[in-house]
């Protein structure tokens, strides 16, 4: 008797490890963990010559020289195209009366073209008439003249305040090159990514707050932790607030994604190292590293520029306000950027010409974030986001999904954060955990029924 009960113990046990250890773990689950502590590899030559990586399996559409010929765009999904140097080119996106729609244009210079300071990339949202529904964004190269992965966002906002673009039907996405007169000829690769915002289920203020907290808090100290920034939006390396060390080489960019939840603010510096010969030489790169902060959306927050002759450098985003759904309603970019919670992306650029002037080695980066205050219950959207979930931090979220059910996130390479992975992560714990009570419960009945000498 006393073997045979030893032995049922340890086939229980057996498959409880087993129901636990099968239950499926996304890489979305693993991304909202702590970055590794392992020291990263070395990039490899493809890594550092490729500037931008697109979203895995984004699906390719031709951005049409007139409206009549115009592909359609599905929030939720992030697209590749191409962008002309001459001309702007047009998508049709069909919308509800109901949904904020946001769409953020990336565009990618080859990073072996000449590129001038002036010259960027613009979109707007436009609608039937030819209006355009917000106005049109702009990003430009700057001071540095790198090729890098340039970002700007459109939108088409249903509000109170507004008259236009308020009400269901055709609309287009319009994107083009600006100020390209010096510039080499030749297309820049193209990543889009619509994001559908559902109303609320409770109408709330329609001005934004007079007044926030705007003292910059100290930069968080400690040893630093290793980690590799990602090649692009979809691949963003996660981070918590903390102290970050990495390396890039000139003429890279680096994504990195913070959540920020409701209420939360947001604070990053970065310091870049010297160089081997800490500037002995004399070079001098204006605007040699470009620190920047997005929104879940894409929509630009923040950012700085920081010269650099080979001595350490640091640099810090402005003060901002805590995430706030009435933020939108402010006219200050820093303020009307921190609109929802999710994740936020910080973006360092080190110029080429870093390069050029200290040599081709790595340069080190330190990222210093914090992330202050409570996370506070969200403003209660009335239906679910496209991407799903892109506007909430963590498994369940705070008063963001719909109908009161918290949103479960995930999409097409739009948020590097982990949602479908997450909901797996939880079906799988279900599961495993209806295995434990089930064995469980048997377990205590044949226990009984042998006790009774049945």
């Amino acid at each position: 008797m006393g073997r045979r009960t030893a032995w049922w113990r340890v086939a229980v046990v057996g498959i409880v490890l087993g129901a636990v250890a099968g239950a499926p773990v996304s890489p979305g689950f693993a991304a909202s963990a702590s970055p590794s502590t392992s020291p990263p590899a070395s990039p490899s030559p493809s890594a550092t010559t490729s500037s931008y990586a697109f979203a895995e399996g984004a699906p390719s559409v031709t951005g049409a020289a007139d409206t009549a010929d115009a592909e359609s765009l599905e929030p939720g999904t992030t697209y590749r195209s191409s962008l002309p140097s001459d001309g702007k080119v047009y998508y049709r996106l069909p919308l509800d009366g109901t949904s904020t729609v946001y769409v953020a244009a990336t565009a990618v210079p080859p990073t072996d073209v000449a590129v001038t300071p002036t010259e960027g990339v613009r979109v707007s949202v436009q609608d039937a008439d030819g209006r355009s529904c917000s106005a049109a964004d702009t990003a430009s190269i700057g001071a540095g003249r790198s090729p890098r992965p340039l970002t700007v966002w459109g939108a088409r906002q249903l509000s109170p305040n507004r008259s236009l673009c308020q009400g269901a039907g055709t609309y287009y996405v319009v994107v083009e090159r600006v100020l390209r007169t010096e510039s080499t000829p030749g297309d820049w690769d193209l990543e889009l990514a619509p994001v559908l915002e559902p109303r609320l289920r409770k109408a709330g203020s329609t001005s934004a707050p007079e007044a926030w907290d705007s003292a910059t808090p100290s930069p968080p100290a400690g040893a630093a932790v290793r980690v590799r920034g990602g090649g692009g939006f979809g691949s963003a390396t996660a981070l918590e607030q903390g102290v970050w060390r990495d390396d890039v080489r000139p003429g890279q960019t680096l994504f990195y994604e913070v959540p920020v939840d409701w209420g939360q603010q947001v604070y990053a510096t970065a310091d870049l190292s010297s160089s081997r010969d800490g500037g002995a030489g004399g070079g001098f790169v204006p605007g040699g590293v470009n620190l920047a902060l997005y929104n879940p959306a894409r929509g630009l927050v923040d950012a700085t520029s920081i010269s650099y002759n080979g001595s350490q450098k640091s640099g810090a985003l402005a003060a901002l306000p805590p995430v706030g759904y009435d933020n939108r309603y402010a006219v200050s970019d820093r303020v009307n950027g921190m609109r929802f919670a999710g994740a936020y992306y910080l973006v360092v650029h080190l110029a080429a010409r870093v390069g050029e002037e200290f040599g081709d080695g790595p340069v080190g980066l330190m990222l210093r974030v914090r992330v202050k205050g409570e996370a506070t219950v969200g403003p209660g959207y009335a239906g679910q986001s496209k991407p799903s979930g892109i506007f909430q931090v963590g498994l369940l979220g705070r008063g963001s999904g719909a109908a009161g059910q918290a949103d479960s996130s995930g999409g097409d390479g739009a948020v590097g954060g982990g949602g479908a992975g997450m909901k797996l992560v939880a079906v799988g714990g279900i599961g495993a955990g209806t295995v434990v009570l089930v064995v469980l419960g048997v377990w205590v009945v044949v226990g009984r029924r042998r006790a009774a000498g049945v």
